[in-house]
């Protein structure tokens, strides 16, 4: 059994989103070399969000992109990331949600071989993750 998560993030920021948060989802992405007082804290953190190329066991292609709009960041981010670095995406992904203006589903997490994700989803910027089920009765 693999312990292999498959991860996809997509939704917007606030404009005005603390620069820590920012900047630690910079570093996560990839962009910053360092400077954060986390990693100080946290011997071992690695960037949760910045592989990039082809997938090693999801398929399709990593990848990770913050872009500022006129009014919000926008981010989208597809990554495989491992069991024992979960806590520390769960924790990213609050963060986010807190400062998100996307309400709804923001992304889902799914083990790498289940095929059925959980769904992560912004309500009024506290994270919610719902386990969905799969249909046993659908014939098609």
């Amino acid at each position: 059994m693999s312990d292999v998560f498959a991860v996809d993030l997509a939704l917007d920021l606030s404009p005005v989103i603390p620069d820590a948060v920012l900047d630690d989802l910079r570093w996560h992405l990839g962009l910053l070399d360092g400077g954060r007082t986390m990693v100080d804290e946290m011997p071992g953190l690695e960037p949760l969000l910045a592989a990039r190329g082809p997938a090693v066991r999801i398929g399709g292609l990593l990848t990770g992109e913050l872009v500022r709009a006129a009014d919000h960041w926008s981010l989208t981010a597809r990554q495989e990331v491992h069991a024992e670095l979960l806590p520390e995406l769960e924790s990213l992904v609050e963060r986010l949600a807190f400062n998100a203006t996307t309400e709804g589903v923001i992304g889902q997490v799914r083990l790498y071989e289940d095929d059925v994700p959980d769904v992560l989803v912004n309500r009024s910027g506290a994270l919610v993750r719902i386990a969905l089920r799969p249909d046993e009765s659908a014939d098609f």
